[in-house]
């Protein structure tokens, strides 16, 4: 991988804002608050698929934090989770409240701050600029949102929700937890982690041709 001029814009959003002269923190709000709303938007996209549909949640939460940076894409991403938890029907199927932050798949949603700020924070480091890179970033992302995710799902399985793990096929809490949460949405986040890395390094190559 080529060094990284610490002179250029080290984001794709810093690179697209740059002939626009504004203070850095009305930039990061601005910033901030469309990457909330196009995660919001995102989350309500579910296209049909096995074995589970596939929705735009996760892909849009990634993708603000490549595109954005780590301290920026995080911020959106708390932000969105505030919007959807004060009542804003932001979450999947145009959910909100609070209840569902503290739901069996509440886990991945606190998640999604993670995952955003540890793929902006590779994106600045130059980890959005090729196909290989960008996945890799993609992978590590799903990984931040996943770990949050089954061990807040895990406790749900382990308490009252006991009754309910040999309804997954599976024997033990973490059987459970894996094939409830995890093993359905592998294929469809690998598609998205294709797509991402496809079309992130595709707009900064648009950008330096523009420059």
């Amino acid at each position: 991988m080529s060094a990284i001029d610490l002179d250029a814009p080290r984001t794709l959003a810093a690179a697209l804002w740059a002939p626009v002269r504004v203070s850095p923190l009305l930039r990061g709000a601005v910033l901030a608050l469309a990457g909330s709303l196009f995660v919001a938007l995102c989350s309500q996209i579910s296209v049909p698929m096995w074995p589970v549909p596939v929705t735009g949640q996760t892909f849009a939460t990634l993708v603000v934090g490549l595109v954005c940076g780590w301290r920026i894409g995080g911020a959106a991403l708390l932000l969105y989770i505030v919007q959807g938890g004060l009542g804003l029907p932001f979450f999947a199927e145009a959910t909100s409240g609070w209840a569902i932050l503290v739901s069996p798949s509440g886990g991945y949603i606190w998640g999604f701050a993670l995952g955003a700020a540890l793929v902006g924070w590779l994106a600045e480091r130059g980890w959005d600029r090729s196909f290989p890179l960008t996945a890799l970033a993609m992978l590590l992302g799903n990984v931040a949102i996943y770990i949050p995710g089954l061990l807040w799902l895990a406790q749900f399985y382990a308490g009252p929700g006991q009754d309910y793990i040999a309804a997954t096929g599976a024997t033990t809490v973490w059987g459970a937890t894996l094939a409830a949460g995890l093993t359905p949405f592998l294929l469809g986040d690998l598609l998205k982690l294709l797509l991402a890395a496809t079309l992130v390094p595709a707009a900064w190559g648009l950008v330096k041709r523009r420059g």
